[in-house]
């Protein structure tokens, strides 16, 4: 299967595969509407930076990995046990290794604490 793009249309991610359209029910700790807009484009100067050599963009939403990421952050599942419809543990980890390595996942965790923050009148 094949992940090109995912949106967020109510209470549902559509996630598109391969010309077709499956749904999947949103998970507690997914980023919502307002919480992607600000780490977007983190990762997506991160995946400019960091072009493959055969220059594929890689198969998976960049959000979807994201996903991924705090699903098993929050439930502490071994990566085997991620659900079917997020991304598999190779993915996952491989973009978790390398943000938590050269610091990008502390510049997406101060903007959503900024953003709470700010919610918050802090």
């Amino acid at each position: 299967m094949m992940w090109v793009r995912a949106e967020f249309a109510g209470p549902r991610a559509v996630v598109c595969c391969g010309g077709g359209v499956s749904e999947r029910k949103p998970y507690p700790g997914d980023l919502t509407g307002e919480q992607w807009p600000l780490s977007e484009p983190v990762i997506t100067a991160w995946k400019d930076r960091h072009r493959s050599v055969s220059g594929h963009q890689g198969a998976y939403a960049m959000r979807e990995i994201v996903h991924a990421i705090l699903y098993q952050g929050r439930t502490g599942c071994q990566g085997a046990y991620l659900p079917h419809d997020l991304p598999p543990k190779s993915a996952t980890y491989y973009y978790f290794a390398a943000w938590r390595d050269d610091g990008t996942d502390q510049v997406i965790h101060e903007l959503l604490r900024c953003q709470a923050r700010e919610k918050a009148h802090r």
